[in-house]
């Protein structure tokens, strides 16, 4: 590999705070207000123009899909921002579940307004490229953007960047599957001038999608069973149908086209059109996640056209808009101080250091499991603790954990919850007057309960 020798340089420092926040995704969001309102000095940096991550940027509806009558999870900040976005317009009855549909567009300006009430700074188009250690303690980040570059001082630093990216510029241990192992990405989109009452009908008279249905051309699904009968707004024939049959020119052996929608709008919008699947990319190689955007995009234009053709309601329905950047399910997970793993999930898992608890649900790597049971697991704060630097922690879906396991707690609502309690563990390691490392869990996990989060 070629390489050039670059110039010392003199970085400014252009933010100094007590916790910063990287990622404005479900995570930051969760960890930024959990810290600012502990009287915390709390500052949020993200890459792009709006807060939000999977559900702003990528489009995705449906944070807590898995909700039934006798679920149980941590609640916190997770019910909060269902509950504010359904009152300032931006939630609505989600169609699988007892849970919230976000929109994606209205949601920009209710976590900008979660943010200004509880006091956390913001800082949009700012991207971390490096971290600043010393004496295996993290001092703060490295940024690029439009101001140029500058240094962010900070005394605790969270990351929440889905990709593990300051862990992994900080040199934290981590791992991450072969890209012919990665979980699929996908490009969402949402369709206009659909007949809904004409699709309606099409889906409950002559469709009939359950989950059962999830184990067809596409790919093959292990439930418990108990999930089968259970309405999903699912469908794949049309689609598989049609590339069997030439109408598109679909070469592409590592793409399936085929999946889910979710709000059937007033406006005769169907949003949240989760058909596209890429395998064999890596997000964390810019030229994969380059070709995964151009690419993704062409197969939504093919799904619009099998739609036309083949799905009733759908005639005369054109492309609203695409979800503004790639939907990434997997790419880097730290090694911390306890890697969860498949057992844990699936065997209730309780840990003394619980910040978290999470539902038995599974989505990914050939399972569908909902939590109809009353199932779940602990989530405990060495899973969010790195190796070798202090001061700093991870939340989300990089957390440390297995495979299979973080196909359970990948999910919004679980990385809005491990967001919270990361968050409150950085204040109350500030307030204690010590490290991240060594923070009394009994004090975080007390703090947490007074927020009204479920931790055991």
């Amino acid at each position: 590999m070629k390489t050039i020798n670059e110039a010392p340089r003199v970085t400014p420092v252009i933010a100094e705070t007590d916790v910063l926040v990287v990622g404005g995704g479900p995570a930051g969001i969760g960890a930024a207000l959990a810290c600012a309102r502990q009287g915390v000095q709390t500052l949020l940096l993200e890459r792009y123009g709006c807060l939000g991550g999977m559900i702003t940027h990528v489009g995705v509806e449906s944070i807590a899909w898995y909700r039934h009558p006798g679920v149980i999870e941590s609640g916190g900040i997770l019910l909060e921002m269902e509950k504010t976005a359904y009152e300032m317009g931006a939630g609505t009855k989600e169609c699988q579940s007892d849970s919230m549909a976000i929109n994606a567009q209205m949601y920009k300006y209710v976590a900008d307004k979660m943010m200004e009430e509880s006091g956390v700074s913001v800082i949009l188009h700012c991207y971390a490229v490096d971290t600043i250690i010393e004496n295996n303690i993290i001092k703060g980040v490295i940024t690029e953007s439009k101001s140029g570059r500058g240094a962010i001082l900070a005394k605790r630093v969270i990351d929440c960047t889905g990709d593990a990216d300051i862990a992994a510029l900080s040199h934290v241990p981590f791992h991450k599957a072969d890209k012919s192992q990665l979980m699929a990405m996908t490009q969402m989109f949402n369709c206009r001038g659909v007949d809904c009452e004409k699709f309606t009908s099409y889906y409950l008279n002559t469709l009939k999608p359950t989950y059962k249905d999830w184990s067809g051309d596409c790919w093959t699904q292990d439930t418990t069973g108990k999930e089968d009968s259970m309405f999903s707004p699912y469908f794949e024939k049309p689609f598989v149908e049609a590339i069997k049959d030439g109408f598109i020119d679909h070469q592409d052996q590592d793409t399936t086209i085929g999946g889910t929608w979710s709000t059937l709008s007033p406006e005769d919008e169907v949003l949240q059109l989760n058909l596209v699947f890429m395998r064999n990319l890596d997000c964390t190689n810019v030229f994969d996640l380059t070709e995964a955007e151009i690419k993704g995009r062409q197969h939504c234009i093919n799904a619009i056209k099998i739609l036309n053709d083949r799905v009733p309601g759908f005639e005369k329905a054109r492309l609203r808009d695409f979800g503004m950047t790639i939907g990434v399910r997997e790419s880097r997970m730290i090694d911390g101080e306890y890697l969860l793993s498949k057992e844990d999930v699936f065997n209730e898992a309780r840990f003394e250091d619980s910040v978290a608890i999470f539902p038995e649900f599974i989505d990914g790597r050939g399972y569908l499991i909902l939590p109809l049971t009353g199932r779940y697991y602990h989530i405990p704060y060495r899973a969010l603790k790195p190796k070798k630097i202090d001061n700093l922690l991870v939340a989300g879906r990089c957390i440390s954990g297995e495979p299979i396991a973080q196909t359970s707690f990948r999910n919004i609502s679980c990385c809005v919850t491990t967001g919270q309690a990361a968050g409150t563990a950085a204040a109350v390691s500030l307030k204690q007057g010590t490290t991240t490392m060594n923070v009394d869990v009994k004090l975080i996990q007390n703090s947490l309960e007074e927020q009204g989060v479920r931790i055991f």
